[in-house]
């Protein structure tokens, strides 16, 4: 295992009221943006003078050091501008994703309750009920797709799944303002995450899902589910990727090697693997990640997994580990066979419970995007949402931003453009805290103090 070095980057203190800046510096330094240029300009000015008693070119240095500060320094994070799109969802916001739920080609927010489905449609972020009381408590999860293939989206639905697991998907009411349809897909307790994709090489996606906890078999029975011609009342055929893994909590896609069918990874109590497809038509397992290490099924393993890529084209495993735990790790692939190498960014999260990869800052390289949704012990209390940032191409070193620290008791969050800047922003779901956030990517200051668009 290898610890990353991280460093920790604070919110700024408040500001003016009115002022919409909200960028997050080391404590202490105030978001001016004379300030910031003086900072700079004396900075190059000291690098010219070291460079001028070398009898080094110095002005032409000092003018690159002024105009192309990317050649010398990482690049910025971005600031990020909070929008609260519910402030009581209910009990839980066991989930969040995105879809063009009317159709006028605006990416809107979805999220799910313990009771209800609604989504936020963009740009007034008015919010519609399509569901309510017509599944199992609680729900868990969601998964958008157009099932029936009629052009409009529809979603996937996992609920009660402590109990007996329901799978269904919904499907637009008679009109307009109508709660949508529910039909019932199959059941499987402890129902827990679910993706569409074809992990089965058909030339169209399935439905799969992952269950957190064992019940028939030796593990949880990852499932792919293909959708009928008649999903409405035709059987979904499965098929079971494998059944040997346990506390699955979470999974995600890949397409390792530009081949069909897609691969999928997934995070249990026995580490990272990949689920792959072979030539005989069956599944085989690869271990990537070996997960935290411990003496109980609660205190190893991973809980979360994305997938994200290094400005190089590098990919990385990013996870939060154990399950609902403490610890933010990378896993950067290597030359030999065997598990990847295991980078820890954090260990003062407490029931870490989202992750997420993402190109924020523009360059090239994703980021990593972590929630937890209780108070830790770190100097960024929480819970909350967070960046760690690679400050170097292998991935060991990392700086860690707080988005959030506080308001948001993360369960699910994800990132998406949603004004069309170019800019991903990011949307967190809140437990304790009963919220759905927005979080606007307003890009970051520019180097002599002028502010971006969108301000």
């Amino acid at each position: 295992m290898l610890a990353a070095t991280v460093r920790i980057v604070k919110p700024m203190p408040p500001l003016a009221s009115g002022s919409r800046l909200n960028r997050l510096e080391p404590s202490g330094f105030e978001a001016n943006p004379r300030r910031i240029a003086f900072a700079e300009l004396s900075w190059a000015v000291s690098l010219t003078a070291r460079i001028r008693f070398q009898g080094l070119p110095a002005m032409k240095i000092l003018l690159a050091c002024l105009f192309v500060p990317s050649l010398l320094v990482a690049a910025e994070m971005p600031r990020f501008e909070a929008q609260v799109l519910d402030g009581d969802i209910g009990k839980v916001c066991y989930a969040v994703t995105t879809a063009d739920v009317n159709g006028d080609g605006k990416l809107d927010v979805v999220a799910v309750s313990e009771n209800r489905v609604q989504w936020y449609e963009n740009p007034a972020w008015t919010k519609h009920v399509i569901l309510e009381d017509q599944t199992e408590k609680d729900n868990v999860c969601i998964a958008a797709h157009d099932i029936d293939g009629d052009g409009k989206v529809d979603f996937a639905i996992g609920a009660g799944w402590t109990k007996i697991g329901t799978i269904q998907w919904i499907t637009r009411g008679d009109n307009p303002g109508d709660k949508w349809k529910v039909h019932l897909i199959g059941q499987e307790t402890w129902l827990h995450r679910m993706s569409f994709a074809d992990v089965l090489g058909k030339g169209q996606p399935q439905l799969l899902i992952s269950p957190l906890n064992k019940t028939v078999a030796d593990g949880v029975r990852l499932t792919a589910f293909e959708i009928p011609k008649q999903p409405q009342t035709e059987r979904w055929p499965p098929t079971i990727l494998d059944a040997t893994l346990n506390k699955m909590h979470n999974h995600t896609h890949v397409e390792w090697n530009n081949a069909s069918p897609i691969e999928t990874v997934v995070a249990s109590e026995q580490g990272v693997f990949l689920i792959s497809k072979d030539k005989n038509n069956g599944f085989t397992k690869t271990l990537l990640g070996t997960g935290m290490q411990g003496t109980t099924p609660e205190t190893r393993g991973a809980g979360e997994i994305k997938i994200g890529k290094f400005a190089g084209g590098e990919r990385f495993l990013a996870t939060v580990e154990p399950m609902h735990g403490t610890a933010a790790v990378v896993y950067l692939q290597t030359e030999a066979k065997g598990p990847w190498k295991r980078v820890v960014l954090d260990e003062t999260l407490k029931q870490g419970h989202a992750v997420w990869t993402v190109d924020l800052d523009g360059d090239g390289g994703d980021e990593v995007v972590v929630g937890h949704r209780e108070p830790g012990p770190g100097p960024m209390v929480g819970p909350g949402l967070y960046v760690y940032q690679a400050k170097n191409k292998v991935g060991t070193e990392w700086t860690k931003h707080a988005i959030d620290d506080g308001g948001v008791a993360v369960e699910d969050a994800l990132a998406a453009d949603f004004n069309g800047d170019g800019r991903p922003d990011l949307v967190a779901g809140g437990r304790a805290t009963h919220n759905v956030k927005l979080y606007w990517n307003r890009g970051p200051l520019t180097a002599i103090g002028k502010q971006l668009p969108n301000d």
